[in-house]
């Protein structure tokens, strides 16, 4: 499966944390992330981690054309809410693409532990047969 990791600044170590928690279930799987948040996951787990531009510069773009492309299973973006309305435009950016094209996504710690324990348990896989690869 391809994931897509993101965190607002504020979130950053959090996501870090989340990945050290989890990095046995992630290394089997595809990683791709904006560009300050994969480089802090990869030097502090040693995941491979595609690195997209940072967001303010298009990261939260490019990670969105992949969703519409259908490239993308699951996205991770660990939003600040204390960033108000204005700072949540690009959580709804990416939250509305992935509504469109059925791709599970977590905003939050818990979800995205749900999401990952689901991944492990073989529970996303309904997105290999609604939505094949092509080899």
């Amino acid at each position: 499966m391809n994931i897509a990791l993101m965190a607002h600044d504020r979130k950053k170590e959090l996501m870090v944390q989340f990945c050290i928690a989890y990095c046995g279930i992630l290394s089997a799987h595809s990683i791709c992330a904006t560009n300050t948040t994969g480089k802090l996951v990869s030097e502090a787990t040693g995941l491979p981690i595609t690195l997209y531009l940072p967001c303010k510069q298009g990261g939260n773009q490019q990670i969105g054309a992949r969703v519409t492309y259908n490239e993308l299973d699951m996205v991770i973006f660990f939003a600040d809410p204390a960033k108000g309305i204005e700072g949540y435009g690009e959580v709804m950016d990416i939250a509305r693409l992935c509504d469109m094209h059925n791709v599970p996504l977590a905003t939050n710690l818990a979800t995205a532990e749900m999401l990952v324990l689901g991944l492990k348990e073989g529970y996303l896989d309904w997105r290999d047969i609604v939505n094949p690869k092509k080899k």
